[in-house]
């Protein structure tokens, strides 16, 4: 008979967050699948709990992914865990979870913390619906495409970020998305835990250290690129919800129109404006 696969929650900074049945959890298995062996260790070590660890993160996911389901099926029961949080969420431990389904072996979830519930809830941004976007990519194409299908979003977004990435992504957020108010969660239940708020214009007021959430305001009835003047999201290229590459030549028509429906703004109102900046002519 199979074994069982627990996806186990762990703390994202504070030690004291892990559930008692978390911590049973760990100590049944028979086995723990780690992101990082050493930061489990010292989890591990906090609790007193002795047990084998193999290691299991983006980099070898598919063949330790595949002796750990090898091992489950013979019959052994194994915890997965991740650094900090819940696996399998903006984790490489999705992919286990696929492999144990396809399988046919059983998979339990022990839940625990999570940054993104965590942060949202600290962010006094609309918390009924939102959306969770986790680690923008490091391509710039691909990460401009991202920002871009979210133009329209109307719910608070999630994103997840490091610091040395920060200031660049919040300038992307600017570019892309316009002036809108921003809740930074930053070293979340840890002894500098943090709560940053601003709007995307003013930039992070201090140099960034930690791991950080970023709350985005989703896109309202009168769109967040209203508030910035015509001539900042028209005049220099369009830059704002335009696909990369793709600039504003004076007498184009349409272009004003693709823009502001992309952005929320009607089409006469788009048409206006366009007209007041020089993009169309004003007797088109």
């Amino acid at each position: 008979m199979s074994g069982t696969l627990y996806l186990v929650g762990t703390p994202i900074g504070n030690l004291g967050d892990l559930s008692p049945r978390g911590e049973q959890a760990l100590r049944d298995a028979d086995f723990i699948a780690a992101e990082d062996t050493r930061v489990t260790m010292k989890l591990l070590n906090h609790f007193d709990i002795r047990k084998p660890l193999v290691s299991y993160f983006e980099h070898n996911k598919y063949a330790s992914g595949a002796k750990i389901l090898e091992r489950i099926i013979a019959g052994e029961n194994c915890a997965l865990v991740t650094d900090a949080g819940m696996p399998a969420i903006s984790d490489p431990g999705e992919e286990l979870v696929r492999m144990c389904a396809e399988s046919g072996v059983e998979v339990l979830v022990v839940p625990g913390p999570a940054a993104l519930v965590s942060a949202v809830a600290l962010s006094a941004l609309p918390s009924g619906r939102f959306c969770f976007e986790g680690f923008l990519s490091t391509a710039n194409k691909s990460r401009r495409e991202h920002l871009e299908s979210l133009c329209g979003e109307k719910r608070t977004m999630i994103f997840y970020e490091a610091p040395h990435k920060l200031v660049e992504t919040l300038g992307d957020l600017y570019d892309v998305l316009g002036d809108r108010d921003i809740a930074l969660g930053r070293e979340l239940t840890k002894l500098h835990e943090e709560r940053v708020e601003f709007r995307l214009s003013a930039g992070y007021p201090k140099e960034p250290r930690g791991e950080f959430v970023l709350l985005v305001e989703g896109a309202g009835s009168e769109n967040a690129l209203n508030a910035l003047s015509p001539e900042a999201h028209i005049a220099p290229g369009a830059r704002l919800c335009v696909p990369t590459g793709l600039s504003v030549q004076p007498q184009q028509p349409g272009l004003a129109g693709f823009v502001y429906s992309r952005s929320g703004l009607g089409a006469r109102d788009g048409l206006t404006v366009a007209q007041g900046v020089g993009v169309i002519d004003p007797d088109y």
